[in-house]
């Protein structure tokens, strides 16, 4: 009996110990992140964005109803100038600051530009007709150098490329009325990279 009690406290002290699992026997439970995915991001300014998307469904001087200032009808079969010089579209909106600021831009230069280079420009507005109106005061206010015209039925967003989406747009046709240039929106100094483009039709002719 005095052996056994002299035991207890030993056989109580190893009972308290616990063993330490080896390196083998432990579970670890470990959250391995999922590698994501690389994307490679393209930076595309649509600003900057100088490419021609695809071409006209029609031919130029195409066949659309246009409504000067006066309300007028003529046809761009016959506005158009066939005088083998490159031709501008200037398309923009009364509703679109962007397109104010551009033409704006331009308007101070238009003289230079045409004493530098010899073509055509003309600004189309795609409005519709409940802003016929606003068209006029506002194109009468601006008195801009070059003819400015009402796409009276938005003709042309059935015939060119991305469908006139997003104003202001510029297409340059070449003299034989072939598509060679063409950009959408505006940042301050896209005139300077508009008439380069103009020049380098003129250059082509």
């Amino acid at each position: 009996m005095r052996y056994f009690l002299l035991l207890l406290p030993l056989l109580l002290l190893a009972a308290c110990k616990q063993p330490t699992p080896s390196t083998s026997d432990q579970v670890v439970t470990a959250t391995v992140p999922t590698a994501a995915p690389v994307i490679t991001k393209q930076h595309t300014n649509t600003a900057q964005a100088r490419v021609v998307e695809n071409t006209p469904s029609a031919e130029f001087p195409f066949n659309v109803t246009l409504k000067d200032t006066k309300a007028q009808l003529n046809n761009s079969n016959e506005v158009f100038k066939k005088n083998g010089k490159p031709t501008v579209l200037l398309f923009w909106l009364t509703t679109c600051a962007p397109c104010k600021r551009k033409m704006s831009a331009i308007k101070p230069l238009y003289t230079q530009w045409t004493e530098e280079a010899d073509f055509n420009l003309y600004a189309i507005s795609g409005d519709w007709s409940k802003n016929f109106d606003k068209f006029v005061s506002y194109t009468e206010q601006q008195d801009w150098p070059w003819p400015t015209y009402n796409d009276v039925n938005r003709g042309f967003r059935e015939i060119l490329p991305g469908e006139l989406n997003g104003y202001p747009q510029s297409f340059i046709f070449d003299k034989d009325g072939k598509l060679v240039y063409q950009d959408k929106r505006y940042r301050l100094g896209d005139e300077k990279r508009l008439f380069s483009q103009i020049k380098k039709a003129c250059q082509a002719s």
